[in-house]
């Protein structure tokens, strides 16, 4: 269930635009910002608020590959694997970073701290290989970089 507050940002945000329906994914960025994932009934809820049908939200939500729709951990690594960063090392890196966690892609460690997902790109071609850990980007990765990257985000308190 939504909270209250998650309820009234989404309406506000609804009221930027002619129909409501244009406020999705920002809706659904909304719902993901306080529980991570996306899930069924958040999914209905928010169609409820913007006179969609779920399908329809649904549709929108699978669409992105930034809204999750299953649970994540609390870090989702996006490992960038374009053309660019395979040239610079991404076989390596992607190699580690499973053996380190313990996962392969699209996989959540079992404490639940990380999520090691594929991207396409982040846009920093010329500084691969590259991750985002949440909204934090890093690049010219090697080995030893990335553990010092994990040992970061392992010491961080969780909410």
């Amino acid at each position: 269930m939504l909270t209250e507050q998650e309820r009234e940002r989404i309406r506000a945000e609804a009221t930027h635009y002619d129909y409501p329906q244009a406020a999705c994914v920002e809706a659904l960025k909304i719902v993901q910002e306080g529980h991570r994932w996306v899930s069924d009934e958040h999914l209905k809820e928010v169609a409820g608020l913007l006179d969609m049908s779920p399908e329809a939200l649904d549709s929108v939500a699978t669409f992105y590959n930034l809204i999750f729709r299953k649970p994540v951990g609390e870090n989702v690594i996006l490992l960038c694997d374009s053309v660019s960063c395979w040239i610079l090392g991404y076989e390596n890196i992607c190699a580690h970073l499973k053996t380190r966690l313990g996962v392969e892609l699209g996989e959540t460690t079992a404490d639940g701290k990380f999520t090691l997902l594929p991207m396409a790109c982040l846009g920093t071609c010329d500084r691969g290989p590259a991750m985002m850990v949440g909204s934090d980007l890093h690049r010219n990765l090697d080995n030893e970089k990335v553990d010092e990257i994990l040992g970061r985000y392992r010491q961080t308190p969780e909410a």
